[in-house]
């Protein structure tokens, strides 16, 4: 990519800034919590719509049904040159149905003056949706060979990719390399993930009147708050190692002793070794009371991500790319969060996860964008898909 090429898409990003983000905004309207099936699918109905709008009809499309989670759609777009590239992100979002209407400033500023937009799903990962269309469409209209790119959008990472595992994994590996639409580390690109488990712990005891005949009741709720407190001290942040008991719930009524309960306890480890500890650590685990039974659900989610040997030559391809549009020298990170980038790194393929937005507030109310920050970024991954049209070193 010559110099000039890479001025020429700088500045066409920035040109068409406003129409990026307004099709930011016109995916964040469309509201899709990861468990209202509807709106997902009236979501990705709406993301389809961007993408054939800014780029036409695909070549190839394949919609994927997700079950009891959203559906997983590929758009393939052939290329005028070699290599194959996926461009990878989830348009599902943690928030209920709802959570827009009562959205505080969507549009505020930070202390030094700096524009923010705000909305349910913008900074994760909305953005980094409508940046990685408008990238090939920019990639396109440069007139510089480009290569066949297969979006891939699904609806269920926020919990855990359940139905959409098999088809990232498949896509990855047809593909010389993936980009995943996550947003940024305040800019850096994240090339360390934390492994993920959702584990589910059953309590199941004996009901009995709370008042009448207290003893011969076995408190499930009891039994799982004794667990939950020795479960959360197994925790290690120095080895990277977190515990949270996200969900709880049990008990029939409050004069019953509870004769069941359950907890869902989020775990992220940044080593193997770590998953197997935590894994010997919950077995271990004893209540007082013998009379109820303790089943530990040990999901592991996703594997932890390195920057594995096929991904180092891509993060130095990017950093060519941002030194080439005059940008700083790009970072890169490792995160405490997973993403569907996981699963690719685990497999020895090459991905760089954190093409996406630049702002902050991942999964708490005010997530923001800077919308100053949208141009560069739609920038970077066109550079990237331009150059990605000759195989990696290595």
């Amino acid at each position: 990519m010559t110099a000039s090429h890479a001025a020429a898409l700088t500045a066409r990003a920035q040109d068409v800034s406003a129409e990026i983000i307004a099709d930011i905004l016109t995916l964040v309207r469309h509201e899709t919590g990861s468990y209202d099936l509807p709106a997902l699918a009236a979501g990705l109905d709406v993301l389809r719509e961007v993408a054939v709008t800014r780029l036409g009809a695909p070549d190839g499309e394949h919609r994927y049904p997700g079950g009891a989670c959203g559906d997983t759609l590929t758009l393939t777009y052939a290329g005028t040159g070699a290599g194959h590239v996926a461009l990878v992100g989830h348009y599902d979002t943690v928030w209920p149905t709802g959570t827009l209407a009562g959205w505080e400033q969507p549009e505020a500023t930070d202390e030094d003056g700096r524009a923010r937009l705000s909305g349910p799903g913008i900074f994760d990962m909305k953005t980094g949706l409508a940046q990685g269309i408008w990238a090939l469409k920019l990639a396109r209209e440069s007139g510089a060979p480009v290569p066949t790119v297969t979006f891939l959008f699904n609806g269920d990472e926020e919990i855990g990719s359940l139905s959409s595992r098999p088809v990232i994994e498949e896509t990855a590996k047809k593909v010389d390399a993936t980009l995943v639409l996550e947003p940024t580390a305040h800019g850096a690109v994240k090339t360390a993930r934390k492994g993920s488990g959702i584990f589910k712990v059953t309590a199941t005891g004996v009901e009995a009147h709370a008042g009448l005949a207290p003893q011969d009741g076995a408190s499930a709720t009891l039994a799982l708050s004794e667990f939950i407190v020795a479960a959360a001290a197994v925790a290690a942040p120095p080895r990277g190692t977190t515990i949270n008991p996200g969900l709880i719930s049990g008990g029939s009524a409050i004069n019953v002793v509870a004769g069941s309960a359950s907890a869902g306890i989020d775990i992220r480890v940044s080593s193997e070794s770590e998953q197997h500890r935590v894994d010997a650590e919950f077995a271990a685990i004893q209540v007082s009371d013998p009379r109820v039974r303790i089943e530990v659900d040990h999901a592991w989610n996703r594997p932890p991500m390195t920057l594995n040997a096929a991904s180092a030559p891509l993060l130095d391809l990017a950093r060519e790319v941002a030194h080439d549009q005059g940008r700083a020298p790009l970072p890169d990170t490792a995160v405490g969060g997973a993403s569907d980038a996981n699963f690719i790194s685990a497999l020895g393929l090459p991905v760089l996860c954190g093409m996406g937005a630049i702002g902050d507030g991942a999964h708490a109310r005010g997530e923001y964008i800077h919308p100053d920050t949208v141009p560069a970024q739609t920038a970077l991954v066109a550079g990237l898909l331009c150059r990605l049209t000759e195989p990696l070193p290595g």
